[in-house]
């Protein structure tokens, strides 16, 4: 009871009890009265002339960003700047996995901070993102896979991240659903599990990280469009153009995902990005098949089951450049089949809907994070198909750079000048990105 009451302090205004905070006990305080008790989880404020900082993008990272920066740094003159609403681009467009099985250290070392810090995301926001450490199990599916599998699994532990090959007996123990037979259409040769990765709400990531941004004075601005930067004399950033006004601010973050370049050209440099479409389904909702995530080497695709039934698959990205949150058939189709052919009795579900985010690819395919050529201008960016895993590393690192002037530790090798001296962290091929 005492968690639940530290949760639930009750402030009296005037005869009206408000109380801050979300509990169980707060949960049936409201069913007793008539639900009459809660209030909007952030405000809506008009922007001011001038902040500290903006944060352009209002998605996983950008919230995470303002977050970060009031709570750990005590920089709460922050706004965040939306275009259209809250969490509509990427972070409420993926397939909500969340791992950290990456080849290199520096990648291992930011996706675990991410993977460590939604672990404890929940009670940090007094927000239930639904995390669920039910592992993701990577298949091989011929002998040469195989030895990659195991490669990228010795890497991990040497990474110091847990993982444990798994042989074709035990994959078909976890996941019974998956072809592994001897005659199977991708005959299963193995595979390796990490534990502790999962799944996560991806909205409720996005509505946790706003909430408690609101809560220490952060300014959510939605359908705020940014449309160009100013900048002084000797090239600084003073603030920015948007739907609403010039807004002035000592510091600029460009969290925008897929339109990171489009900003980048609006600021008068260029970043090495291409914006794809990635796809995402969900079937019909069916009774419990699938209690883990499963990324196939073969054809690329993940699959796992919600909470409410429904089976969430992912693919390759589609093959040409688009700002479209929209996919095309050919990828509709490579997915359906791919998944009748490893898991024949899913063959006839049906699929409920189907869903596109714009994803930003680098030729190293990881994640830019840091300074621009752009005094005062910071960005993060480049996070192709991993950005909702790395939400709470990405805020985290961007917020301490914005903060501090420095790149934090793990952040150093992800800068844009690693195009410059040739030491890319090229996951591409390393950790089974479909890209």
């Amino acid at each position: 009871m005492h968690d639940y009451l530290r949760y639930s302090t009750v402030l009296l205004r005037g005869s009206t009890a408000v109380m801050t905070g979300y509990s169980a006990l707060r949960v049936f305080i409201e069913g007793m009265r008539g639900q009459t008790g809660w209030a909007p989880a952030w405000r809506s404020p008009a922007p001011k002339s001038r902040y500290d900082v903006i944060i352009v993008g209002g998605g996983g990272h950008g919230l995470a960003t303002a977050y970060y920066l009031a709570k750990s740094h005590g920089v709460r003159s922050v706004a965040v700047l939306e275009r259209g609403w809250l969490g509509g681009g990427n972070t409420g467009r993926n397939t909500t996995v969340i791992r950290s099985n990456y080849y290199y250290p520096e990648s291992a070392r930011l996706y675990d901070l991410a993977l460590g810090l939604y672990e404890g995301l929940s009670r940090e926001l007094n927000y239930n993102i639904m995390f669920s450490q039910r592992g993701v199990v990577v298949t091989a599916h011929s002998r040469h896979e195989m030895e990659s599998a195991a490669r990228w699994g010795g890497a991990m532990n040497l990474n110091g991240i847990d993982t444990q090959l798994l042989s074709v007996a035990e994959i078909k123990a976890r996941i019974p659903v998956l072809d592994c037979s001897p005659g199977a259409r991708f005959p299963v040769f193995g595979g390796f599990v990490q534990a502790r990765a999962g799944t996560a709400r991806h909205d409720a990531v996005a509505w946790g990280y706003a909430r408690a941004a609101d809560r220490l004075g952060v300014d959510i601005v939605q359908n705020c469009e940014v449309q160009g930067f100013r900048r002084s004399a000797g090239g600084r950033v003073t603030g920015v153009e948007t739907s609403l006004g010039v807004i002035e601010a000592d510091k600029v973050a460009m969290v925008a995902a897929g339109h990171s370049s489009v900003l980048a050209a609006m600021a008068g440099f260029s970043l090495p990005i291409r914006s794809y479409a990635l796809q995402a389904f969900v079937s019909e909702p069916l009774k419990p098949v699938i209690d883990t995530v499963l990324l196939s080497m073969a054809t690329g695709i993940y699959i796992s089951q919600s909470d409410k039934g429904g089976l969430v698959l992912g693919g390759p990205l589609d093959h040409y450049q688009s700002y479209a949150q929209r996919g095309n058939a050919q990828t509709i189709r490579a997915v359906a089949a791919a998944v009748a052919d490893q898991m024949p009795s899913l063959g006839r579900v049906r699929m409920a809907r189907h869903w596109a985010g714009i994803v930003d690819v680098v030729p190293d395919s990881s994640p830019i994070l840091g300074e621009t050529p752009v005094p005062g201008l910071y960005i993060n960016c480049g996070w192709g198909t991993g950005g909702f895993k790395a939400i709470p590393a990405g805020g985290t690192l961007l917020a301490h750079h914005l903060a501090t002037g420095k790149a934090h530790p793990i952040a150093e090798p992800f800068g844009l000048k690693r195009f410059e001296t040739g030491a890319l962290i090229d996951e591409a091929a390393a950790s089974g990105i479909a890209h």
